[in-house]
């Protein structure tokens, strides 16, 4: 009896299993909330049991299939008018209900760090945009990071759409958000962006195995790193490396020590001083690396003190932690984001009041980013927080060795970023990268118009509008025309408009000389959206791009250049002339030139150069002075008009 008991049991065990195997799953991307592309043929699609029969009824249309043996599915409904909200039922041996769908037009937002950057981290650029962004035909799906070198993936392993609302709204990407808010307001028919982008990743992360093959070095890459083992090896050695590192500097920190440095109580007088914003490694300290403890006392009002307030810190190469009067009020570990901490009710007083800020540098030089600010908000007043703090070292420390960034290798965002979106048909891709690639400029064009054509042909579409935001001005300026692998890149960006619908949004004049994350993306999401509306709606009226370099020709001691896409006529922006032209002659010696506009032309000359050769143009890392426009006021591109 017990034997027969024993053998019903494991009985109903396998039913159960084989039942739940047996349910019909879908991917993330097909879910509540969801919009499809609107004109196209929707293709809904999953798994279920070998030949399972599974049938979909969707805004009135009914769909049956069967499963194959593997137990995948896809069925095809006929193209659809924008609309919704749409329900959609699966039934097979399980029931799906999802809720809420929509039909627009969607997008892949992809590229790196300046396409993955928040709304939350621009917010304070738009201080109305976040409480006011309730769209409900505004949408986002969030793709894991994550990556993959084996094999592309058949589905993500989370994600879910939401709408534009106060609480969703601070994680969309800003730079897609201005532009899908934009194309809202043209079109009036819902937008789904598909953020599936990685901060720091190359564009080789990018591109399918097949076309990887054109590079055998990132081939070779993708392959070595499908080793578990050396992965986990090196990521284990990376981690050991880093905790030692850090927990050796927390031992040795005087600041920690005694647990005093950020306590008002402490005797400084022994303390050196210094001028922020800046570098300790341009002060007495010199280039070290470690941890170094900064210590300002203001003054309050009564008035001031009863105030929550905002302590502003500019950004802060590489982490801090940060007292307020002995209270710990927040930290950021790496360098990067704009550190903006609240402080609440009861920490400030009247009076004295002490802000302490502990500065870790693991490599390079320690401190804080000249030209941002640094201050102490209130309602309605701000305290300037720039010029003496008093200092000390609290530990040096050797420079940290740096990671083995995995997820930055070629081909594994591919396999598990792009590859499970490929079923659902898209009306283009926004991009914005090319900074991890700057290094390298001269093979960008190739890596960059393979990733188009590969995208492409996964995606069965020939034309697919691929638009793409060229690097912004970055870095310090120089005062005399120069070499610049930035200036490289854009190059290779602009050449790539050669591949038909595409599209380029300029930023040359939205960047900032001292952040890699410009915060100005509205202007960036609009001109990618004047991008949109030629090559993806084509409205032929639009003015959407600045004057892009056509040809030239050479008069006697002058060059005179033409564009295409001068719009209603080309400008300088500024009262004083056309900037940062620079001429050469046979020498191939570049040297500051005049320019002026003359009947939609642009004529260039230096008085010491009698037989010129070549022009360049915002030929730089950061050409602040650049002012050429066309009068809707979109920059030109960057160019050159030689090859030496």
């Amino acid at each position: 009896m017990k034997i027969v008991l024993t053998k019903l049991w494991f009985s109903l065990i396998f039913l159960f299993a084989a039942n739940i195997s047996s349910q019909v799953k879908l991917p993330k991307i097909i879910s509540d909330g969801m919009v499809l592309q609107r004109g196209t043929p929707i293709k809904i699609w999953g798994w279920a049991s070998g030949n399972e029969e599974i049938q979909i009824s969707f805004n009135k249309v009914t769909k049956k299939t069967i499963a194959d043996i593997s137990g995948k599915w896809e069925v095809e409904f006929p193209q659809m008018i924008a609309g919704g909200p749409y329900e959609m039922i699966i039934n097979a041996s399980n029931i799906i209900k999802l809720n809420d769908i929509m039909i627009g037009d969607v997008w892949i937002c992809s590229g790196q760090s300046n396409m993955e950057l928040p709304m939350k981290r621009v917010s304070w650029n738009y201080p109305d945009e976040i409480e006011n962004s309730e769209n409900k035909y505004l949408r986002q799906f969030y793709v894991p990071r994550e990556w993959n070198f084996k094999e592309p993936q058949e589905d993500l392993s989370s994600g879910n759409w939401k709408e534009a609302n106060p609480e969703n709204t601070p994680d969309f990407s800003a730079t897609s958000y201005f532009f899908g808010k934009e194309l809202y307001e043209k079109h009036k028919v819902p937008i789904g962006l598909i953020n599936t982008s990685l901060g720091g990743s190359r564009v080789q992360c990018w591109i399918s195995e097949e076309s990887l093959k054109k590079f055998p070095t990132y081939q070779n890459e993708a392959i070595m790193f499908r080793d578990d083992d050396l992965i986990k090896s090196i990521e284990d050695a990376d981690r050991a490396i880093s905790e030692s590192w850090y927990k050796l500097l927390d031992k040795q920190d005087e600041g920690y020590k005694n647990n005093t440095w950020h306590k008002s109580e402490l005797d400084t007088d022994n303390w050196e001083s210094m001028n922020i914003p800046g570098y300790w490694a341009d002060n007495d300290l010199g280039m070290v690396n470690g941890s170094v403890w900064f210590r300002k006392n203001i003054n309050l009002s009564k008035e001031l003190a009863e105030q929550t307030a905002t302590l502003i810190l500019g950004r802060i190469v590489d982490a801090d932690s940060t007292f307020v009067n002995g209270k710990f009020v927040g930290n950021v570990t790496y360098q990067y984001p704009p550190r903006r901490y609240d402080i609440p009710l009861g920490v400030l007083k009247q009076g004295e009041n002490l802000i302490t800020i502990r500065v870790v540098s693991n490599s390079g030089k320690g401190g804080f980013i000249l030209d941002k600010e640094y201050s102490l908000e209130f309602a309605d007043s701000s305290i300037s927080l720039e010029g003496e703090w008093k200092y000390k070292l609290g530990a040096e420390m050797p420079q940290l060795p740096g990671q083995t960034f995995i997820r930055w290798k070629s081909l594994g965002l591919y396999n598990s970023m792009v590859a499970p979106l490929l079923n659902l048909n898209i009306k283009g891709v926004i991009w914005y990268q090319g900074e991890s690639n700057a290094w390298n400029p001269e093979e960008y064009y190739d890596l960059f118009s393979t990733l188009i054509l590969d995208w492409r042909e996964k995606w069965n579409n020939k034309s697919l509008p691929f638009l793409f935001v060229q690097l912004p001005n970055f870095m310090e300026s120089n005062p005399f025309p120069t070499e610049s692998s930035w200036a490289k890149l854009r190059e290779a960006q602009l050449k790539t408009l050669s591949i038909k619908n595409t599209g380029m949004a300029v930023a040359i004049d939205i960047g900032e000389w001292n952040d890699i994350h410009p915060l100005n993306k509205k202007d960036v999401g609009h001109r990618l959206s004047l991008a949109a509306e030629k090559i993806a709606y084509k409205n032929n009226d639009v003015i959407y791009s600045g004057p892009i370099y056509k040809n030239m020709r050479i008069e006697g001691n002058k060059i005179i250049i033409s564009f295409e896409n001068i719009g209603n006529g080309l400008i300088s922006k500024g009262i004083n002339g056309l900037k940062c032209f620079a001429i050469a002659g046979e020498d191939e010696k570049f040297i500051w030139a005049n320019a002026e506009i003359k009947n939609n032309e642009v004529i260039v000359w230096n008085d010491e150069v009698k037989n010129p050769i070549a022009v360049r143009y915002a030929w730089a890392d950061n050409p602040i002075d650049a002012n050429l426009y066309n009068s809707e006021g979109l920059p030109a591109s960057p160019f050159r008009t030689d090859d030496f």
